[in-house]
């Protein structure tokens, strides 16, 4: 059963980069005798992993996005991604602006404009937000009138990952009063955990691999652990019990440094480890192109299936590292003095 489903998924794969790439493999496969562009697998790995304006699927499938932007030029203007391309898709200049590596700039002065556009990883961020909130309130009205009986459907699958986060994660690291704190948590774990899923889509974007949106989950960490923090975490900061008086000077900036890397090892941790994953993917499908051979895309589809079932689990451990230390920062504020 396990060969002919290989099989199926390798041909897939090989058929998959070779028809959607929009690039010929060989120079024979180019008809109009032109010199073919040189493929360039830098550009292509840093389009798939960068935000944009416009969602790119393949070379001929691109959904224009909304462009919202202020200027006190201009003023508040909002039009579709599409006008900054004509039908050849070659950038032009729209209405004044320009777009320009991807910053949208007044066309006249060069001078950057205040930027509110729905971009890939903002609609991303949106499809992640809505599957959550659909499937997870599935899942407790299920469990309401399910009391007392065993799960099912939907619910029978996400339920013991939430019983997971709540006795391995969140008990063990707040203590007695976690029941504050679970329900940040289990949104954290389960926003993090669909958007590396979805990430690994192919044609979506790179939503837990922006250091944007790694950051807003670090700093949201931040501000509930520090303004959840007792008498007794910010004692040990300012007044760490049992050191010496002579060295007291050394060890309160270390303390207060401390305070401000915790959330700084939870953004790039999570943002290097998916965005990692997705260049070595993207550098391994770009080995057919360059090596312009139907022999090694086949052996590249093979070898990028085995890495995305690593990357499932990938997937799955960033979401519980990153809630775990989230938890245990939380509990290290919150703990009690056992002095």
């Amino acid at each position: 059963m396990k060969k002919p489903f290989l099989v199926s998924k390798t041909v897939f794969f090989a058929l998959f980069f070779v028809v959607f790439s929009g690039r010929p493999l060989l120079a024979s496969d180019n008809e109009s005798g032109e010199e073919p562009k040189k493929f360039d697998a830098n550009e292509v790995i840093l389009h798939h992993v960068v935000d944009d304006h416009q969602w790119h699927f393949t070379d001929h499938v691109v959904l224009p996005l909304p462009i919202i932007v202020y200027s006190s030029e201009k003023g508040l203007d909002a039009f579709s991604s599409s006008r900054f391309f004509d039908e050849h898709h070659n950038p032009v200049d729209y209405n004044g602006y320009k777009l320009d590596h991807n910053h949208i700039l007044l066309a006249d002065s060069g001078k950057a404009v205040f930027d509110l556009s729905i971009t890939k990883n903002v609609a991303m961020l949106l499809i992640n937000a809505t599957l959550l909130f659909l499937i997870l309130t599935a899942v407790a009205k299920s469990a309401k009138n399910r009391t007392g009986k065993a799960p099912k459907g939907l619910q029978s699958f996400i339920e013991p990952i939430i019983v997971f986060v709540r006795d391995e994660i969140v008990k063990p690291n707040i203590g007695h009063h976690y029941e504050k704190f679970l329900p940040y948590l289990l949104t954290l774990f389960f926003f993090i955990l669909f958007g590396n899923l979805l990430g690994l889509l192919p044609g979506s974007g790179n939503l837990t691999g922006n250091i944007a949106v790694t950051l807003v989950l670090a700093v949201l960490t931040f501000i509930i652990t520090n303004f959840s923090g007792n008498k007794n975490y910010w004692s040990h900061i300012f007044w760490t019990p049992g050191v010496p008086l002579v060295l007291r000077p050394i060890i309160l900036p270390v303390e207060i440094i401390g305070i401000f890397t915790k959330p700084f090892s939870l953004t790039i941790r999570l943002f290097v480890a998916i965005t990692a994953g997705h260049i070595v993917l993207l550098s391994l499908i770009c080995l057919t192109f360059i090596f312009q051979s139907y022999v090694v895309g086949v052996g590249v589809s093979i070898a990028v299936m085995f890495i995305n079932l690593i990357e499932l689990l990938v997937a799955g451990i960033q979401a519980y590292v990153f809630t775990l230390f989230t938890a245990l920062y939380i509990g290290m504020a919150t703990a009690d003095d056992h002095h």
